[in-house]
């Protein structure tokens, strides 16, 4: 089986700060890196290093080649990855000294992607595979329309937030992933959700699969949060296309993600099925 991941790549800029900057106040960063991100990527990296065979589809700018050998090198495949005349994607990252962050994103060439190209892209997959996606591309509902006709598990990352994007998809989604904010707005928003199985992850108060199993949060020392929801439902997506159960599946994630929270980055901070064994044979 195979995860297919319909999702952004960005190019991230992290600056590290004293503290998140207030309105109008200015600050010098401590620290500054680049490195790949953008949801997409973020959670295609994290299933790949959890042993899952992923196929990325997204765009790129046309002069940003390096973006799709730095996938590659993780195993990916970026043939359904188009390259098109434009920018690739960014964020601009803040991190503060508890490692809470702000995020400023443009999307660029994660909005540009012609719906051909998903077509095209899902005609090669099988039914049973999963399809992930995350509301940072085009065409969501229409890929998870396309999927579930097929035969896919379709898993939506409701970030960045957007009621009218959730309802969108909602009738063509197997799997609804949000964290405990975005659960509030869509409450406040719709009352109920009807139709997807529903994840929601609460930091440090462990994450629930609704009716299906509820895991605690793992205690480490968190550096640096960005990216951890990624790295949770990335592992999500791995661990049930491997055949493991609700719970056990909630489980890596949640182990998958106290790793990553430890180390400074987002797709780089990725751990791989290796450490997420040894951790949770660590904390049973």
């Amino acid at each position: 089986m195979a995860v297919w991941n319909l999702g952004s790549i960005n190019i991230d800029h992290f600056y590290r700060l004293p503290h998140l900057p207030a309105p109008g106040e200015t600050l010098a960063a401590t620290e500054y890196r680049q490195g790949l991100g953008g949801k997409g990527a973020n959670q295609s990296v994290a299933a790949a290093r959890a042993g899952a065979t992923v196929h990325h589809i997204g765009a790129v700018g046309e002069a940003d080649e390096a973006v799709i050998h730095r996938l590659e090198a993780e195993g990916i495949d970026t043939a359904p990855i188009a390259r098109l005349s434009g920018t690739t994607g960014h964020a601009i990252i803040n991190i503060d000294a508890s490692g809470e962050n702000s995020i400023v994103i443009h999307a660029g060439a994660n909005r540009a992607l012609p719906r051909d190209w998903v077509t095209d892209a899902l005609d090669q997959a099988q039914a049973g595979d999963i399809l992930l996606i995350q509301n940072e591309t085009s065409h969501q509902a229409y890929a998870a329309e396309l999927a579930r006709a097929r035969g896919l598990r379709v898993i939506y990352s409701a970030a960045p937030f957007s009621v009218d994007a959730v309802r969108e998809v909602l009738p063509h989604i197997h799997i609804l992933c949000v964290n405990a904010i975005e659960e509030q707005q869509l409450l406040a928003a719709l009352g109920k959700v009807e139709g997807p199985d529903l994840i929601v992850t609460r930091g440090g108060d462990g994450a629930e699969w609704r009716g299906m199993a509820k895991v605690p949060a793992f205690a480490v020392d968190a550096v640096d949060t960005t990216g951890a929801g990624d790295c949770f439902t990335g592992n999500i997506a791995a661990a049930l296309d491997a055949g493991f159960s609700p719970t056990d599946a909630m489980r890596r994630a949640s182990a998958a993600a106290a790793i990553q929270v430890t180390r400074h980055g987002t797709a780089d901070a990725m751990p791989d099925a290796a450490e997420i064994e040894d951790f949770l044979y660590r904390h049973p």
